[in-house]
């Protein structure tokens, strides 16, 4: 399939930043594009910290999960300059990542981030105590060592889904709020299945499932510290913690759990997000809890998404667990390519065929 004939019609199915990126994308490339959500953008798109941090989060043996997470970090700066040219918004709201250790164990797995992903092309710093209170002075004096990652920044996702959502009305999207039940009722000359962690409800077998997630949305108050300027990520008593910047104060995520659909938000998840947040940041008791939220990612078997066809009309784009953010660029590039016949060699790794349970009988819907 080369370019979309006159009259080509496309159904996105979910409305999250994937479905948004994608429809925006395609309706600029030629297709008739209906998305169809019932309530477009409030699922796990909405409850999200927005980090893109593809290279602090590599650990050696997962070369795969970070050369697709570099290439979708380095399809970010022409995919928002586009956006903020169609829509007047930056989503940008931290330039930078800086990780932290605590304790030795640590500091030492930092330094192996740092060689590991240095090794293969990418800047990453190590900083000692000193060069990490430069930085960030209000984290805690326990910090020992920090992993500065110089091109990875953050975005706002309630700003990116905003300003999608106003792309896609500008592309002519048609925006249908029906629930998608059964594919093969779609008239459509092509389907792309982006309805994250529900995705599995439309093609069985495909192997994308929730995983709830839980973030605070915390404001600062007059004489609080302020927030750090970058994104900081921390480890405390095995657990991830991290902070992302907001205009009114910060992001603080995020619990994850494997607990089906449940979004309901625990005593306990909370309690566990604020005090990891003050053995890293002790100033964050003064700032307002403004919110409390869960979201369902959809989680895949290897923290690789679902990008590509499932049959000559259906093409998948899900599974993106916790880098929804991250991969929208790449996957709306991706998912547009496939649709010209021509995929794109930087999302092979997400070929959906990977896992022999993704075609399921009946796969030609």
């Amino acid at each position: 399939m080369s370019e979309p004939a006159t009259g080509a019609t496309l159904a996105v199915v979910g409305g999250g930043v994937i479905g948004l990126a994608v429809a925006w994308r395609a309706a600029e490339a030629g297709w008739t594009v209906t998305l169809f959500d019932p309530a477009v953008g409030t699922g796990a798109s909405w409850v999200a910290g927005g980090m893109l941090a593809p290279l602090s989060e590599g650990w050696p043996g997962e070369d795969e999960v970070l050369e697709f997470g570099a290439a979708a970090l380095a399809r970010w700066p022409g995919f928002a300059a586009r956006l903020a040219a169609v829509t007047g918004v930056d989503v940008f709201v931290a330039a930078e990542t800086l990780t932290v250790a605590q304790d030795t164990a640590d500091a030492a797995d930092l330094r192996t981030v740092a060689e590991w992903v240095g090794a293969r092309g990418h800047e990453l710093r190590v900083l000692d105590r000193a060069g990490v209170r430069e930085l960030e002075p209000a984290l805690a004096r326990t910090v020992r060592a920090g992993l500065l990652a110089p091109t990875e920044p953050a975005v706002d996702n309630r700003r990116l889904v905003t300003a999608l959502r106003k792309a896609v009305a500008e592309a002519g999207v048609t925006v249908h709020p029906d629930r998608v039940r059964d594919l093969a009722e779609l008239d459509h000359r092509q389907v792309v299945l982006a309805a994250g962690a529900a995705s599995a409800e439309l093609w069985p077998g495909l192997p994308v499932r929730p995983v709830k997630g839980e973030i605070l949305r915390l404001r600062h108050r007059p004489g609080a510290q302020p927030p750090p300027t970058r994104v900081v990520r921390a480890r405390v008593h095995g657990r991830p913690v991290y902070f992302v910047p907001r205009a009114d104060g910060v992001v603080l995520g995020a619990t994850q759990y494997e607990a089906g659909f449940d979004t309901a938000v625990t005593v306990a998840g909370v309690r566990d997000l604020i005090g990891d947040a003050e053995t890293v940041f002790p100033g964050i008791g003064e700032y307002e809890l403004a919110e409390a939220a869960a979201g369902s990612r959809p989680g895949s078997p290897d923290n690789l998404p679902l990008v590509g066809r499932l049959s000559d009309r259906v093409v998948a784009a899900t599974g993106h667990g916790r880098n929804g953010m991250l991969t929208s660029a790449l996957t709306a590039d991706a998912v547009v390519a496939e649709l010209r016949g021509k995929p794109l060699a930087e999302a092979a790794a997400a070929d959906p065929h990977r896992f022999t349970a993704s075609t399921p009988s009946g796969g030609s819907r």
